[in-house]
């Protein structure tokens, strides 16, 4: 048995699957890994053409759409590989791209997860928005990574290829230790799709695992096929999760404030979507955080460390102090 399961997630991606299904299955390995799509109530015509067309490849197959979240911890609750890499269906995979992640992974028993470098696949010699060549996380809970910073994305000229430990691995293609993941609850369902892959890495670190990004191995992502930044649905998942996470990670010594801090961060960002007639992006906030002061109740236990503490200000950084890039 393989010591991997890539396990590719779909909903309704007949014309994705036809699209990115064919690198993996080409360029991953059998000896070390077994691609399986994980199909979540597809009503279209996925499972016909993986019938069809990729007899290989496994499939689980469930009755309803369970989230991004949901999906991912019922196939990895039925398939308990040794390692698991979550892969996004509209990601391309060239030759070479697993086999440095299953050597750090075996070379280092302390990590939770590694990603690998993600370039744009339509423009590939940029890195692509999520999760560039490696994700951080600053004081105010704002993601930000090597790479890319808000919406400055920098083009690859391998000033990154060097590994290094992060404190988010992306969700487009993340290798993690099966058991670690299944110790801390895998992916938190509440959420749905959005910021779940960085609430599982810092719960990571919380239990001691180091979370890391292998740039010898490189994947494309399409990135936005679930859901466009332009989508006001993406706007509340992103706004409600990030206080989800904060306020169950953050340790009650310091989580009041810094909550509040970003709570009224989060109104300048509505105002600025106000500003520009951006009706339902601002609508967007206004609901996700009525829902977050609901949801929130849900989590009653909160570590003692703050994660948090020391790191940058990537806000003044960026806008007061012009740095665009990262710096480490």
């Amino acid at each position: 048995m393989a010591d991997i399961a890539v396990i590719i997630l779909n909903w309704n991606g007949e014309k994705l699957l036809r699209e990115f299904l064919p690198s993996v299955v080409e360029n991953t390995p059998g000896d070390i890994a077994t691609v399986i799509v994980a199909d979540n109530g597809s009503t279209d015509g996925s499972i016909a053409l993986l019938e069809s067309e990729f007899p290989g490849v496994e499939v689980i197959k469930f009755d309803e759409n369970y989230g991004f979240a949901g999906g991912y911890n019922r196939a990895v609750e039925a398939t308990r590989y040794r390692y698991t890499l979550l892969l996004n269906s509209d990601v391309m995979t060239p030759s070479g791209w697993i086999e440095p992640l299953y050597r750090w992974m075996k070379d280092h028993p302390d990590a939770g997860a590694v990603m690998p470098k993600i370039r744009a696949y339509r423009d590939r010699e940029k890195f692509e928005y999520a999760g560039a060549a490696g994700g951080f996380i600053d004081r105010n809970g704002y993601p930000y990574c090597r790479g890319r910073i808000f919406d400055t994305v920098e083009e690859d000229r391998g000033q990154y290829d060097t590994p290094a430990e992060v404190f988010w691995a992306t969700g487009a293609a993340m290798l993690v230790d099966t058991e670690a993941y299944l110790a801390v609850g895998g992916l938190d369902e509440r959420f749905f799709a959005h910021m779940e892959e960085i609430d599982l890495c810092w719960r990571l670190k919380l239990a001691g695992r180091t979370n890391w990004v292998v740039p010898e191995g490189c994947v494309y992502h399409l990135g936005g096929a679930s859901l466009d930044a332009a989508n006001p649905r993406k706007t509340y998942l992103n706004f409600r999760n990030n206080l989800l996470m904060l306020h169950k990670n953050l340790p009650d010594s310091t989580r009041c404030g810094k909550l509040f801090r970003r709570r009224l961060l989060d109104t300048l960002a509505w105002a600025k979507f106000v500003a520009t007639g951006k009706w339902k992006h601002a609508a967007a906030i206004l609901r996700s955080h009525k829902d977050f002061a609901r949801m929130r109740r849900d989590y009653t236990k909160h570590p003692d460390k703050d994660l948090l503490k020391g790191l940058p200000n990537i806000l003044v950084n960026y806008y007061l102090r012009g740095h665009k890039t990262f710096r480490g």
